[in-house]
């Protein structure tokens, strides 16, 4: 996600269920610049970042509060999409260009909980991983480190997923031209939807985390002068393109758009 606040204005707190992720807990507490659940001003918190026994995950607190968030690569949705996701005729691959051996070296400037950078990472693309929500980015961090030990995914999150707490705009602009990737990936935040069902608890929550990307429009200025072959922006299917020059072709999904900006 790409954010104009790097924290937001909610009572956070972080904690650790089990004794052997206290230090972990207070060393993620002091990055981040947020108390821990001892802290008696944080009574009335509204979320908590948790360590528990295998993973980090982040819970909104309350009666009705939807489950945990956490990043997992090892099992669940991504390793079914890893499996049964379609390979390279899938959207996401033909919208990056993945034909024949192609494996490009993608920037993901708005990396959010990494799902497509990890896709990308399966079908042989480097992946840097951009994220400056700091909260978002440390939920990342500790799904990479966990599927870097994992016997079967390890040497793939280890060689191709690389992390970066960074805002996108900046570290585009400060990559040397060595540095610069074939593609960048854009993934904004999606438009508020005033007429629909709510989004699934994840989107809600990154939304309340990180608020709308109103400066995507920059981003996407900032990725058409470093990618070297094309820029693609994710965009659901009926929303405009971003505010600038225009797509030079999409790829649609049942929900899903990808413009492309293909440079010369």
């Amino acid at each position: 996600m790409n954010c104009p606040s790097l924290l937001p204005a909610l009572a956070i707190q972080i904690g650790a269920e089990v004794a052997e992720r206290q230090m972990a807990a207070a060393a993620l507490a002091a990055e981040l610049g947020l108390p821990g659940l001892d802290d008696a001003s944080m009574a009335n918190g509204t979320h908590l970042l948790a360590f528990t026994a295998t993973h980090l995950e982040l819970r909104t607190l309350g009666a009705d509060a939807p489950g945990p968030i956490y990043v997992d690569f090892v099992a669940g949705a991504a390793a079914h999409r890893r499996r049964f996701g379609g390979g390279r005729g899938q959207p996401l691959a033909r919208a990056m260009g993945l034909k024949g051996g192609a494996m490009p070296r993608v920037v993901d400037a708005t990396a959010g909980l990494g799902q497509d950078a990890f896709v990308l990472a399966c079908l042989g693309c480097t992946v840097e991983l951009v994220e400056r929500a700091p909260i978002i980015a440390a939920l990342l961090r500790d799904g990479l480190e966990r599927a870097r030990q994992d016997g079967e995914i390890g040497a793939l999150a280890r060689e191709r997923l690389h992390l970066y707490n960074a805002d996108g705009r900046e570290y585009l602009r400060a990559l040397p031209v060595e540095r610069r990737p074939e593609v960048v990936y854009l993934d904004p935040m999606y438009p508020q939807r005033r007429k629909s069902a709510l989004t699934s608890k994840e989107m809600r929550l990154l939304r309340q985390l990180v608020g709308e990307d109103l400066d995507a429009p920059a981003l996407l200025d900032a990725a058409l002068t470093v990618a070297q072959r094309r820029v693609v922006v994710k965009r659901p299917r009926l929303a405009p393109a971003l505010a600038g020059p225009r797509p030079s072709a999409c790829i649609e999904a049942p929900n899903t758009r990808f413009d492309l900006y293909l440079l010369s």
